[in-house]
């Protein structure tokens, strides 16, 4: 199984600095980012998450998101995509950033989901 890291955020800047401060760190893991709409401006779209998802190499992607909406469109993709998502409801930066360096030094799936789960955020 090949795993990837795929990052969603209301902000294109918040997604495309994340993924250059993980790829310090995760340089040859499947990575995609995305934020913001189409126009620029704050927001998520179904689209926008599904190319995401679609151009990440991997099969099984762990999938990190910011607030409400983002969290929906993965949601929403997860049901419509043949890949398997795994949704983490943590903090985007230290979620992503984590699971990026455990898959880079080869750790199991089972092994990053143990540290994840520490970070959960509780409804």
């Amino acid at each position: 199984m090949t795993y990837g890291i795929v990052i969603v955020s209301h902000s294109s800047e918040i997604a495309s600095g994340l993924k250059k401060l993980i790829r310090e760190v995760a340089k040859n893991i499947s990575l995609t980012a995305i934020g913001g709409l189409e126009n620029g401006e704050i927001g998520t779209s179904f689209d926008r998450v599904m190319n995401a998802i679609e151009e990440n190499e991997a099969d099984n992607l762990l999938t990190f998101f910011d607030l409400g909406s983002a969290r929906m469109n993965l949601d929403l993709v997860s049901e419509m995509t043949d890949k398997e998502l795994t949704i983490f409801n943590v903090p985007l930066i230290e979620g992503a950033y984590t699971a990026s360096a455990l898959l880079e030094a080869g750790a199991t799936f089972e092994a990053i989901k143990d540290q994840l789960e520490k970070m959960l955020i509780e409804k």
